[in-house]
């Protein structure tokens, strides 16, 4: 199934819990609308984490397939951790769907990138040529810089997620800036890489082509029991949730053939010293 947007991971799981609880009380959807005076829509937008159940929404449908303690209790809290703010709805005018709540949930993120370095891994000056890329709004292009930058703390905290990331060669090659934001943003990929939690190849142009010629994407993991694997790809229409097992799988399986084509971790880091190298004495 491809959604033009996707709920967070805890209203996910909330969603499929309470869609799994109808099922075992053999009651489709239509019955559950009719017996709690409700519309059929709306039971359907509740399951699918479209809209928002109050709590006396849920206690009533928790009534109905007679649900209870301590199973009520632990959906009522999911209910309300589902709808925590997180840092990025400060910047909701900014970042569009719901992209970040997942990154921000998951266990490990795979990311393919062939056109730029990905925002997760982006130096300010770097952010902000990709940024004036999409907008010409001085007071908008720091907002995003500032937004990218908030976006990086994933990586210091404490539980921060693996991240693997593949970049073609040609995002060595784009000049994004001038010499020494190249530079900066080189270095930086060269600490990053150096994290525990954190692997960075790239694919060298010698492999000619690949199974990622058609875009990049990124494949979001959570913790077992958690939620099913995303897939999330980025295009110009608008962004793409590909939830299926066997989309997300066609998805994992090109990554892995992608980071069997890419150089080693070790091979990268020093591609990565020589493009450093490289324009540094262009600049």
């Amino acid at each position: 199934m491809v959604q033009a947007h996707s709920p967070t991971v805890r209203g996910r799981r909330l969603a499929r819990e309470l869609r799994e609880l109808r099922e075992d009380a053999d009651l489709r959807p239509e019955d559950v609308a009719k017996r709690l005076g409700w519309s059929r829509q709306k039971v359907m937008r509740i399951e699918r984490a479209l809209t928002k159940a109050s709590g006396n929404d849920l206690s009533a449908i928790m009534d109905l397939y007679g649900v209870t303690s301590p199973k009520r209790d632990a959906l009522l809290q999911l209910a309300k951790d589902a709808w925590k703010r997180g840092w990025w709805t400060a910047y909701r005018d900014i970042f569009a769907g719901t992209y970040l709540s997942l990154e921000d949930e998951a266990s490990q993120i795979r990311d393919w990138q062939p056109q730029v370095v990905p925002g997760l891994l982006q130096t300010p000056d770097y952010a902000r040529e990709v940024v004036m890329a999409l907008t010409t709004e001085a007071t908008d292009i720091e907002r995003h810089v500032a937004a990218r930058m908030t976006r990086r703390s994933i990586l210091s905290r404490p539980n921060a997620p693996e991240l693997h990331v593949v970049l073609d060669e040609a995002v060595l090659y784009r000049r994004m800036g001038g010499a020494e934001a190249m530079r900066a943003q080189f270095d930086s990929l060269l600490t990053d890489a150096r994290r525990p939690h954190v692997s960075l190849q790239v694919l060298p142009f010698s492999r000619g082509r690949h199974p990622g010629l058609n875009g990049g994407f990124a494949v979001l993991t959570f913790e077992v029991g958690i939620d099913p694997d995303i897939a999330y790809l980025e295009t110009p229409g608008g962004d793409i949730y590909l939830e299926s097992e066997d989309d997300v799988t066609r998805r994992r399986v090109v990554f892995d053939e992608l980071s069997e084509m890419a150089m080693c971790p070790d091979e990268s880091q020093a591609r990565i010293e020589r493009a450093a190298r490289e324009i540094t004495a262009d600049g």
